[in-house]
C-alpha cells in the first residue's frame, strides 16, 4: 500500500503539550540575541546536513538565526517529493498557518507543511500528510524528537500570539553553497535546485523573507505587479526592487565562480541517488551506535531517542549522504552574535570530506549584516529605490520528473494510520482562501485544537 505521509491526527490533546512554555534557557537566549519572545520567525531545513534552524525576526526587524537543531530522522532522497508513496520528504517554500498545528498527533505535535502547495500542484505531484513531528520517524516527514518538537511548536504558538500571520519554511536538499552545487552537479533534480538556490540567495542578502509567488509553474520572489500571479499561466509584468535584485545578481555571480572553479579543481561528483532511505543526523546516529542499535530509548542532549526508532543502512561505498560538509557553512556577519550550531563540527564528518577531496572552499572576507531590503518593522526613511523591470517570461526549466528508487518502505508502527484520510470540503475551501499564501490543505482541526485560537486570520 502506498503511503501519502505522516497521518498525525490523534485523540483531543489533554496532556496540554501544545501549550508547554518556552524554557527560560531559550527565553535567554533569545533575549541575548535582541529578539522578543513574540517575534516572527522562519524555519529552514537541510536534507544533507539532517538540520533544521529556526530564524527569530531580532529588534533591527531582520531575521537571525536563533538555533540549529539535528533532525532524527527523514525519508527518501535528496531532491522533491514527486508523487504519493515515493516516500520523499518536501522540497521548497511552504507558509504555515495556525491551522496547520496540529496539538492532537500521534506524533506527540505536528506542523503540516502543506504539501502540495501552489507550485508542487501546477507541476502535478501528489501526496499530503506531510509533517514536521516528532517521535523520530518518517514516512516523507521531517522527524524530530519530542523534546525539540515542542519547543519548534511552542516558538510559532509564541509569534502566531504576537501577530505573525504564517510563517515560512524553506525546505532545502543542502545548505545552497558553490561546494555543493558542484558536488550535486550531475542531478536530475540540478535545474530545480538552482531554481530554490534564488529563494535561498534572496534571504541571505536580505535577512528577510522572500515574498514567494508562481508563475510559469517557476518559483518567483519578491516580485511586485499590478496583476495577478497564476501558477500554471504566463508570468505577468513584475519588478524586484532593485537593491534586492542587484544584491542577488552579485551572489549569484560569486557562487557560480567558485562553483566552476571547484569542479574544475577535480571536486567529485556525487550519485544520483543515495541508495539508502534517508538520514539520521550524525548526532543522533552515533547514539544510536553506542548503545548497539536501536530498541532501547536512548537519551540524548537534544531529546529522547525511541526504542522503536528505524535508523537509515550505512551508506554504499562512494555515497555523499554521510559527507555533507560543515565547512560550506556561511560564516555569520562579524557584528552579529548569531552562530551555526553544528552536530559534527569541522572535525568531524565535513572536515572529513574536506581533507579527503582538497574541495574545501577558500576562506571569504566576513561580510557586513544584509542591509538590503525595507524590514516590515521598520519603515523606510527615504523614498522607496527604482525598481527593475524583470523579463515575464523567465528562462524555461524542463519540470522534474525523476522519481527517486522507492526502497522497501520500513514497518509501519502500530499506532500511527498508514492510510491517507480524504481531504474534506472544509479543507478545500480552506486551500482555496489561502491561495495567495501557497497553502496547501491541512488536516481538519478538532474543535479544541490551535487553529480555534486563530479563527479570525484564516
Amino acid at each position: 500500500m502506498a503511503l501519502a505521509g505522516c497521518d498525525t491526527d490523534g485523540t483531543p490533546s489533554v496532556s496540554g503539550r501544545h501549550m508547554q512554555p518556552l524554557s527560560d534557557k531559550l527565553q535567554s537566549e533569545i533575549e541575548a540575541k535582541n529578539m522578543e519572545k513574540e517575534s516572527a520567525i522562519l524555519v529552514r531545513i537541510f536534507k544533507e546536513e539532517s538540520e533544521l534552524e529556526v530564524w527569530k525576526e531580532d529588534k533591527t526587524g531582520r531575521f537571525a538565526l536563533l538555533k540549529t537543531y539535528p533532525i532524527c530522522r527523514w525519508s527518501g532522497d535528496l531532491g522533491p517529493k514527486i508523487k504519493q508513496g515515493d516516500r520523499q520528504a518536501p522540497e521548497g517554500f511552504y507558509p504555515i498557518t495556525p491551522g496547520q498545528m496540529n496539538p492532537n498527533s500521534n506524533y506527540y505535535l505536528a506542523i503540516n507543511t502543506g504539501f502540495p502547495n501552489a507550485y508542487d500542484r501546477a507541476n502535478g505531484r501528489t501526496g499530503d500528510f506531510l509533517m514536521i513531528h516528532g517521535d523520530c520517524s518518517s514516512r516523507g516527514c521531517y522527524a524530530m524528537t519530542d523534546e525539540q518538537i515542542g519547543e519548534i511548536y511552542a516558538l510559532a504558538r509564541e509569534a502566531f500570539f504576537g501577530g505573525q500571520k504564517s510563517f515560512q519554511v524553506q525546505a532545502y536538499p543542502f545548505r545552497m553553497t558553490p561546494l555543493n552545487m558542484a558536488k550535486h552537479r550531475n542531478s536530475p533534480h540540478l535545474a530545480f535546485w538552482k531554481m530554490i538556490k534564488e529563494g535561498y540567495d534572496h534571504f541571505e542578502v536580505t535577512r528577510l523573507e522572500p515574498k514567494v509567488d508562481v508563475c510559469e509553474r517557476h518559483y518567483v520572489f519578491n516580485a511586485e505587479s499590478s496583476s495577478k500571479f497564476s501558477a500554471a499561466d504566463h508570468c505577468p509584468a513584475y519588478r524586484v526592487p532593485q537593491d534586492i535584485a542587484n544584491a542577488v545578481s552579485q551572489k549569484q555571480r560569486r557562487d557560480e565562480a567558485q562553483t566552476a572553479e571547484l569542479i574544475s579543481r577535480g571536486t567529485p561528483a556525487a550519485p544520483a541517488a543515495m541508495g539508502v532511505d534517508g538520514a539520521m543526523n550524525p548526532t543522533f546516529l552515533a547514539a544510536v551506535k553506542s548503545h548497539g542499535g536501536p530498541g532501547a530509548v536512548i537519551k540524548t542532549a537534544y531529546g529522547t531517542i525511541p526504542a522503536h526508532v528505524n535508523p537509515p543502512e550505512e551508506a554504499p561505498t562512494g555515497s555523499f549522504m554521510s559527507l555533507a560538509s560543515a565547512d560550506s557553512r556561511p560564516a555569520p556577519a562579524p557584528n552579529s552574535s548569531v552562530q551555526v550550531a553544528s552536530a559534527g563540527g569541522s572535525s568531524g564528518i565535513g572536515g572529513f570530506f574536506g581533507n579527503l577531496f582538497g574541495a574545501k572552499e577558500e576562506p571569504k572576507p566576513a561580510q557586513p549584516a544584509p542591509s538590503v531590503g525595507t524590514p516590515k518593522s521598520k519603515p523606510a526613511a527615504a523614498p522607496k529605490q527604482t525598481t527593475t523591470v524583470v523579463a515575464a517570461k523567465p528562462k524555461s526549466e524542463p519540470a522534474p520528473v525523476v522519481a527517486a528508487a522507492k526502497p522497501a518502505p520500513a514497518p509501519p508502527r502500530q499506532e500511527a494510520n498508514a492510510d491517507p484520510q480524504p481531504v474534506s470540503s472544509t479543507q478545500s475551501a480552506s486551500a482555496t482562501g489561502n491561495a495567495n499564501l501557497l497553502t496547501g490543505a491541512a488536516p481538519t482541526m478538532p474543535s479544541g485544537g490551535f487553529e480555534n485560537r486563530f479563527g479570525a486570520w484564516r
